[in-house]
């Protein structure tokens, strides 16, 4: 999952990304609106949490932007305006959760993973396929019981690929959902790495990864 944190309280928001990535999440930190709007304008995001009072201006000018392009990305409010007409504003411009602070990091957390998975359509706390169940709460996974031993990076990787089961990724879309634009000195053949391992690891699960040349990915049942 890779998340867009506009936010310009530093200390926030390192707080906050180092929360996210122990759990697989890859973060991008705009500090203003203009930032935003360039990340925003090159790269595709599962949820953004949003500051409303900005340095260059006002957080619901840009989801009301996103918005009127058609932009279905979940925003999630996260600001020190919690009153209930703020709160009514932000979710009538097409805010998806608010959240005031202070807060708790969990709850911020747990509130994410409801986002991505009410767009999804998934609304358990787990992903079955075959054998294989997986817990988006803690990046973990079992086969047929047996906890699969996943570095983070191929928690996070088997998250994507479940998220969209039967469906082909090219390598630039993985690429793209697991590392960030401070993560360039990481090549895209990283990607060809963590598929042979998580291969390997799903054996027996009754979940395999296809590979369609030209085309990507897809994650589905061992026919």
């Amino acid at each position: 999952m890779r998340v867009l944190i506009v936010e310009d309280t530093v200390d926030l928001a390192e707080a906050v990304i180092a929360r996210l990535s122990q759990s697989g999440m890859v973060c991008d930190h705009a500090d203003r609106i203009d930032a935003a709007e360039d990340f925003h304008a090159v790269q595709r995001y599962d949820a953004i949490v949003l500051d409303i009072n900005l340095p260059d201006g006002s957080g619901l000018q840009f989801l009301r932007n996103i918005r009127a392009a058609g932009e279905r990305t979940p925003v999630l409010m996260l600001t020190a305006l919690a009153s209930v007409d703020d709160r009514v504003k932000a979710l009538d411009l097409g805010a998806d959760d608010y959240l005031g602070k202070p807060f708790d990091q969990r709850e911020l957390e747990a509130r994410l993973r409801a986002l991505v998975r009410r767009d999804a359509d998934q609304k358990s706390d787990r992903v079955e396929l075959g054998k294989l169940c997986f817990f988006p709460s803690d990046q973990s996974a079992t086969v047929d019981g047996r906890q699969l031993n996943l570095t983070r990076r191929e928690a996070a990787l088997l998250g994507v690929l479940l998220r969209h089961q039967g469906q082909y990724l090219n390598k630039t879309w993985l690429y793209d959902s697991l590392y960030g634009f401070d993560d360039a000195d990481v090549g895209i053949n990283a990607i060809e790495l963590y598929i042979g391992r998580l291969r390997k690891k799903l054996t027996g699960s009754g979940a395999a990864i296809a590979t369609q040349r030209g085309i990507g990915y897809r994650l589905g049942l061992d026919d």
